[in-house]
């Protein structure tokens, strides 16, 4: 009757034991941009070609429109981005480089943007499918510069088999 209230702590074999319910996750999916402009690392349009990765887990058609909302995001705001770097790069001497400012306001909002569709993406469709999309700074393949691309985590499963 003694041991009924007595706190035991937890010892370091059942700790281990718990490794065993931790189910694997697949790598994240990356996206990369595949448009002939890019400003400030953001490309104009991403692939909407479907990856094999994902088969099983969303349907074709889904990512596609996923990447086309995306695509239209970047559609309406590149041509206003490029018009104010191009202004910017005229007026550059005579502002000493504030004249840029505009541009990377500009592009930050577009990025602000591609992440709110992103995220009622994920709210609406991809949670319940357990998988998490983001826009992420990656460096370049080729080169040091730096490019935003789309990247397609898995959300790992909770195991149902772990004990509280």
């Amino acid at each position: 009757m003694a041991d009924f209230d007595t706190i035991y702590e937890e010892n370091d074999e059942e700790s281990n034991n718990s490794a065993e319910y931790v189910l694997p996750v697949p790598d994240p999916i990356i996206i990369r941009g595949a448009g002939n402009i890019t400003l400030f690392g953001l490309s104009n349009r991403f692939n909407a070609e479907f990856p094999t990765h994902l088969n099983g887990k969303v349907a074709p058609e889904e990512f596609r429109e996923t990447v086309l909302r995306i695509n239209s995001t970047l559609k309406k705001a590149l041509p206003v981005n490029v018009k104010w770097l191009l202004c910017g790069c005229i007026c550059c001497c005579c502002t000493l480089g504030c004249s840029l400012w505009p541009v990377v306001c500009l592009n930050k909002r577009t990025r602000h943007s591609m992440e709110k569709v992103l995220d009622w993406e994920n709210s609406h469709l991809y949670h319940k499918l357990g998988l998490h999309w983001r826009l992420s700074k990656q460096r370049c393949d080729s080169s040091s510069m730096m490019e935003y691309v789309l990247v397609v985590e898995f959300i790992p499963k909770v195991s149902i088999l772990r004990p509280d």
